[in-house]
């Protein structure tokens, strides 16, 4: 990312890459009151301090979720902490929530749109939004039924639609975690275009308690509050684990109807290692940690397919695990997911894996 970061800054070289990498077959989305480019994204963790918007747009990407992002700057775990299965096609993190903290990640996404001019969602691009019209080259697109509330901006210079992963701090007690998550939403708000809860990484301690139905909707329903207090109001979406049980799925869903939750994604990493392939010795010596790609393919798709199905569609679902192929995207599409995101596939398929994608969707 950084040889790319460098290439970037050539402006030649920077199209050619555009041109050997980007996407070519994009098929608009409108999805939680947004128009994103295409339908694959990359998912939080990879960018966590939002330092390469500029490099992954380059890729193709149709959004980028950045985080996940804390109040406070924290290291994570000791390293090392990030471990390639080759044999499983997956990895196992145990992370930690490092990242540099909400302040400067505000800072770095506030530097880009600068750069950009104008876009979605963002306040900071909103208020060139109105010089943008008679150039942003195209009509305005409306969201969708389930995001009618939400303002419709026009597409300029950038259309890369960004996320903002959030959580708490390891520090903070879970009785106010909640705090945590109001910090972090309200000063990225006017700089992301949406919001992931995240409540089910496994590499922070005592964190996946908060997915529990009380403790979520004490997060869920305080961030719709202070959601109002803004005047262009952002998607709030949950991010769950694939380790749930079928009752608190169905809690999950349950609430999520109830609060009116603009969508979920759908799934984290798990803790469930007791398929893999690679040598139960190497998995023991790796120790903890979440274990996202291929072996998570299946029970991803099997939660995207059960809460679409139960809820009537009526929740817009961002599905990941274990998407490698145009295949893989379409099987999460068909089991009714609108949107997908890759991670371990970006590292094992390397930097064309977007263009792939969106050429095998676009038939």
């Amino acid at each position: 990312m950084n040889v790319l970061h460098k290439l970037c800054n050539i402006s030649f070289l920077q199209k050619l890459i555009k041109k050997q990498y980007g996407t070519h077959n994009n098929t608009p989305i409108n999805l939680l009151g947004l128009t994103f480019k295409n339908s694959v994204g990359l998912a939080a963790g990879f960018d966590k301090n939002a330092k390469y918007l500029r490099e992954l747009e380059t890729l193709g990407f149709g959004f980028v979720e950045i985080g996940t992002v804390t109040p406070i700057a924290q290291d994570g775990n000791e390293t090392p902490r990030l471990f390639r299965l080759p044999k499983d096609k997956a990895l196992i993190n145990r992370m930690g929530f490092n990242n540099d903290g909400v302040d400067v990640v505000v800072e770095r996404l506030r530097k880009w749109q600068v750069a950009v001019g104008s876009g979605q969602g963002a306040v900071g691009k909103e208020k060139l939004a109105v010089d943008s019209l008679q150039g942003a080259g195209g009509s305005l697109q409306f969201a969708t039924e389930n995001s009618n509330k939400k303002n419709q901006l026009p597409t300029a210079k950038s259309p890369l639609i960004i996320g903002g992963n959030i959580g708490k701090n390891k520090i903070t007690p879970n009785e106010d975690a909640w705090k945590d998550y109001e910090i972090c939403f309200n000063k990225l708000h006017p700089f992301v275009d949406y919001f992931v809860v995240n409540v089910s990484s496994p590499n922070t301690p005592g964190l996946r308690e908060l997915q529990e139905k009380e403790s979520l909707r004490k997060i869920l329903t305080n961030l719709q509050a202070q959601n109002l207090n803004f005047e262009n109001k952002k998607p709030i979406l949950l991010k769950i684990a694939p380790d749930l049980t079928q009752t608190q799925i169905d809690d999950v869903i349950q609430l999520a109807l109830e609060i009116k939750l603009d969508g979920l994604v759908v799934a984290n990493t798990s803790l469930d290692k007791s398929k893999l392939i690679t040598e139960k010795s190497i998995i023991e010596n790796i120790g903890l940690g979440g274990l996202s790609g291929l072996p998570v393919k299946v029970r991803a798709t099997e939660m995207v397919s059960y809460i679409a199905q139960k809820t009537n569609n009526n929740i817009p679902i961002i599905a990941s695990g274990g998407i490698f192929t145009g295949a893989d995207a379409q099987e999460k599409i068909a089991a009714g997911a609108s949107l997908v995101q890759v991670w371990t596939g970006f590292v094992y398929e390397g930097p064309a894996i977007v263009k792939k994608i969106t050429s095998y969707l676009a038939g």
